[in-house]
């Protein structure tokens, strides 16, 4: 009988076998696997604030980009140039400590902690206090499978995944798989993929900690949340490097305004861009636009804008006008602006070929278009026919499109439409060899196209700001990570049912949740046409919006809000009506996204992200609408709905009725009041009514304070609505805040050169019950009880509120109720 000590030493033997067994093993499935790891770390080369290593098959970086934003950069080759379309914000400063050892490579700074394990090289990311943020799949981390390249993501427990642009689907992504190729996607299904835009960017959430990754590689991406695996999420590439950027923040949107950051955030827009804008497929000749101009003035609708499609064209080529419809487009649009209208026109990216032609002839001339390996021009048929499309990857192709943009400033247009920018043309189809100048590194279709958009709507953008002299306003249906440097994006041809109204404010908050705060669809539905009740909801649901855009198709019917009948012009007329009043504090939301990039149209994801409720499919199509509003959409046909209200005190929009939050509550539907609730401790600045942003409100601010538990600040803004000039100091800009504990309201002293509109404030107070007056410096001023209407007509029975008017001083303002 063997003894303890021989049965232990023959244990160990065997163990010792086995793992010789699998080592040798492994290393034999690598050395015949079709997939490339990146092997062991074999030298590291540390510097300030980044470690450049070399591992078995692959080159790589780890840099510290901020204290929050970690950026890792691995390739089959040396690291080649360091160039994006994307990226606009530098490396920062940072104190940082690198500590290597045999085994780990760790690099810190006062918000993250980076562990890069040498054998095999994987990564990790932790908080400062030791938690577990992300980390590499271990086995497989990142590898090259051909010329793509994926990493892979450990799975954590419970994990949620928000983000990624323009996507349809569920608010959270997990357990499906995405791809990012810009596609022409007419009449779309509430589940294809991919449609139009392409924003690798994502935020995960779990165990009270979120974090954002952002892949800036334009060549197809892929990512899986979990689809067909329960072992890990992946991004990857059909091409060049993997190159990420890791982002760490306690808050959401906190990682909104780091990624916001590196891709850029927001211009201030045109005012009249906020207004209603009335679009149809299409509008035309000359006498039909201005018969839609003076119909919603006679009817009361406030608008600002009207959109022409493509017929206004001469046979389709850009750069014209259609001689017979519009014989005088800069006096038709002088005539315009007069009843107080801007003109947005479409334009898209294929130039005519046709001898003679004036765009063709100098496009070809200035030898701006993409061409073939054998310089021949790439031609593609597309509305005009067989046409050539500029380079805009190129500095000649983006001069020349600045320089065509004078046709459209001359003519007195105010926006550019840019439309098929995918891009698109008939089959779908263009070839992988077509070479793009990519900013003096030529390269194929392949890493081109997901750019072309945005690099279109960046010439637009850029032409437009020379020649219109004042603030352009642009709008895409195609872009990549950036766009909302340029441009505001409408989710394409949608479809006039229950099931794309609500799948278009989940795209519209997906693109919130990726840096895109100007977004919008068409109301009503472009494809189709909605019921009376489908299109009621839409409308008012349409006030809630960012860009708050009326279009459809030319075999639906028309879908101007009189078309449907006298109640559903009334209901119009009330939603449009609330918007214009709410003006200032919509205005002032847009100036938050260029100062932070926290989007106005906001999935509850980012106040509320670790809420568990907040992903459900039940609640997804809740949003906010800046801060103080929660929006909760549902189909035309429900008469009841289920609604989620989040931690705090909520009120509804309509009657003031009081509620806690941290509950669901059924409520009953209508198609003619949109459900809409205020939150506790919200500050909301609104005007008089308008027929039009350049109309002048009356001189009184109302400036709304609902009571609750916590403190609130709202930072209010006006400037001219139209110039730059608020870029040398001429706006006014003052913060409001609510303090429950001190009992006080206080307008700080105003910045800025300009004085405000408004001489007076009038203070209405919902919830304010207990209060009799404030104290305003050694005065005592008495509150009136009133009742207030956001909006008229119906059987709304309006909210009991206090009042009371001050001077508007641009010194400091504080009372004490």
């Amino acid at each position: 009988m063997a003894t303890a000590v021989e049965i232990m030493k023959s244990m160990r033997f065997t163990k010792i076998i086995f793992a010789l067994a699998f080592l040798f093993n492994r290393a034999t499935v690598m050395a015949q696997s079709p997939v490339l790891p990146v092997g062991d770390l074999e030298k590291v080369t540390i510097g300030e604030q980044d470690i450049v290593f070399k591992t078995t098959n692959a080159y790589g970086k780890v840099m510290v980009y901020s204290p929050s934003i970690i950026r890792v950069r691995l390739d089959k080759q040396e690291l080649g140039r360091d160039f994006s379309y994307a990226v606009v914000g530098g490396v920062k400063k940072t104190t940082t400590n690198i500590i290597q050892d045999s085994q780990t490579v760790t690099i810190k700074t006062d918000s993250l902690r980076v562990i890069v394990t040498k054998q095999p090289y994987s990564v990790a990311f932790y908080t400062p206090d030791g938690q577990l943020i992300s980390e590499d799949e271990k086995g497989l981390t990142t590898s090259w499978t051909g010329q793509t390249v994926t990493t892979y993501k450990k799975m954590q427990d419970g994990e949620h995944f928000i983000g990624l642009g323009e996507k349809t689907g569920n608010l959270d992504r997990k357990g499906n798989g995405y791809t990012n190729w810009n596609s022409d996607t007419y009449a779309y299904s509430i589940s294809q993929d991919p449609i139009y835009s392409t924003i690798p960017f994502y935020i995960g959430i779990h165990h009270n900690l979120n974090y954002g990754i952002f892949l800036d590689n334009t060549y197809q991406s892929d990512f899986n949340f979990g689809a067909s695996n329960n072992r890990f999420s992946s991004f990857g590439a059909r091409g060049g490097e993997m190159n990420y950027y890791f982002i760490y923040h306690k808050r959401a949107a906190d990682i909104i305004t780091s990624y916001t950051y590196l891709t850029g955030r927001m211009p201030l827009p045109p005012l009249w861009s906020l207004g209603y804008q009335q679009n149809r497929y299409s509008y035309y000749p000359e006498a039909e636009v201005m018969r839609i101009a003076h119909t919603l003035r006679e009817n009361h609708i406030p608008a600002d804008g009207i959109t022409l499609d493509i017929h206004y064209m001469d046979r389709y080529q850009l750069f014209t006008w259609n001689k017979e419809r519009f014989p005088n487009p800069a006096g038709m649009n002088a005539e315009l602006q007069k009843l107080g209208f801007r003109t947005t026109v479409i334009v898209d990216p294929g130039i005519k070929v046709e001898k003679g032609a004036p765009a063709y002839e100098d496009g070809l001339s200035k030898d701006v278009y993409i061409k073939y390996p054998d310089g021949q021009p790439y031609t593609g048929e597309v509305w005009p026919g067989w046409c050539n499309f500029p380079d805009f990857t190129s500095i000649r192709g983006r001069d020349w499109w600045h320089k065509q943009v004078d046709f459209f400033a001359r003519s007195g247009v105010s926006g550019i439409w840019n439309d098929m920018n995918e891009f698109s043309t008939w089959g779908q189809k263009a070839p992988d060899n077509i070479l793009f100048n990519y900013d003096g590194k030529p390269t194929t279709h392949l890493e081109a196209h997901n750019v072309f958009g945005l690099e279109m709507v960046r010439s637009s953008y850029e032409g437009a700001r020379e020649h219109l002299k004042e603030r352009p306003f642009i709008l895409s249906r195609s872009g990549y990570a950036g766009l909302q440097r340029y441009s505001a994006i409408w989710t394409g041809d949608n479809r006039a049912e229950d099931s794309h109204m609500l799948q278009g404010v989940r795209l519209m908050t997906s693109l919130g949740l990726s840096g895109v705060s100007f977004s919008g669809m068409d109301v009503g539905g472009f494809t189709g046409t909605p019921s009376t009740a489908l299109y009621t909801k839409w409308i008012t649901l349409g006030a809630f919006i960012p860009y708050f855009r009326n279009h459809s198709a030319s075999d639906s019917r028309p879908s101007e809000p009189w078309t449907f009948g006298k109640d559903v012009l009334q209901v119009a007329q009330n939603y449009i009506s609330l918007r214009y009043k709410l003006m200032p504090y919509l205005y002032s939301a847009f100036y938050e996204s260029t100062q932070n990039g926290l989007p106005v149209m906001r999935s509850l994801a980012i106040d509320y992200t670790f809420d568990p409720r907040i992903m459900w499919a039940d609640f997804q199509n809740q949003y906010q609408f800046g801060d103080a509003f929660l929006i909760a959409p549902f189909e035309s046909n429900k008469d009841f709905g289920k609604v989620y209200l989040p931690e705090g005190t909520w009120y509804d929009l309509y009657t003031g009725t009081k509620e806690a939050g941290k509950q669901e509550k059924i409520i009953p539907l209508s198609n003619d009041k949109l459900p809409v609730f205020v939150k506790g401790g919200s500050i909301i600045p609104m005007q008089s009514l308008v027929q039009s942003t350049a109309e002048q409100p009356t001189d009184t601010l109302a400036v709304h304070i609902y009571n609750g538990d916590t403190s609130n600040s709202f930072t209010y803004y006006e400037d001219d609505g139209k110039s730059f000039d608020y870029q040398n100091g001429e706006f006014y800009k003052r913060s409001i805040t609510f303090n429950p504990k001190k009992r006080s309201v206080i307008f700080t002293a105003a910045e800025g050169k300009r004085a405000s509109h408004f001489n007076h404030i009038i203070l209405i107070l919902h919830g304010f019950d207990r209060a009799t007056g404030f104290r305003l410096g050694s005065s005592r001023v008495q509150l009136s009880d009133r009742q207030f209407n956001y909006i008229g007509g119906g059987e709304t029975p309006g909210c009991q509120v206090k009042s009371v008017t001050i001077k508007n001083d641009s010194g400091t303002i504080q009372l004490n109720y």
